[in-house]
């Protein structure tokens, strides 16, 4: 059984699991403000051709 628990310990096949979980919530984090700031450029871009056609004659 101690065997078994120093093998356990010095076993690093998860640790690489915890860096691609960690580098993919970074990834998300990332895409979730790229998309916040998409969108606020797109609604105002929008609003003015909105504006802009709203004030033009046929």
């Amino acid at each position: 059984m101690m065997n078994f628990i120093k093998n356990f310990r010095k076993d690093e096949d998860g640790a690489v699991t915890v860096d691609w979980v960690v580098l993919t919530a970074a990834v998300c984090g990332l895409a979730v403000a790229a998309y916040s700031s998409i969108e606020t450029g797109a609604t105002n871009l929008t609003a003015a051709t909105s504006t802009f056609l709203a004030t033009q004659n046929p």
